[in-house]
């Protein structure tokens, strides 16, 4: 069975006490595991504010994932996390060969800048 790589956000809801977040994101990682998956890492982002009002709140604890999984697990952990009430939103992106190499250069810290060059250009244009 193949695996596929996967970035998973998703955002708890901020009314929870401080210790429900930690057994939050427990419960979904033990999820993402128990259906198959192997978790690289997760970046507790923390409590940020939202652009508008979801389900009459103005922030939420986010959390990021990277993980591999076969691809019917996925059904599965966001089946669970849609009737789970301590989860607001969740965004589930399958990585392909050309998003996988970009986070093998994130990992190693070698992503090249490409806007360092458009500045060269810019600064070589005004100085015609």
């Amino acid at each position: 069975m193949s695996k596929n790589y996967y970035e998973f956000t998703y955002i708890i809801n901020p009314v929870l006490e401080e210790d429900k977040f930690k057994e939050t994101v427990d419960k979904v990682n033990k999820l993402i595991e128990d259906n198959g998956g192997e978790i690289e890492e997760v970046d507790e982002w923390g409590l940020r504010p939202f652009a508008y009002e979801m389900d009459s709140k103005g922030n939420g604890f986010y959390v990021n994932m990277y993980f591999t999984a076969p691809g019917e697990a996925i059904a599965e952990i966001e089946r669970q996390l849609r009737i789970d009430d301590n989860v607001m939103r969740y965004l589930t992106l399958k990585y392909d060969a050309k998003m996988l190499r970009h986070r093998e250069l994130q990992k190693k810290n070698e992503v090249p800048d490409i806007f360092a060059i458009e500045d060269e250009e810019d600064n070589e244009e005004d100085d015609d």
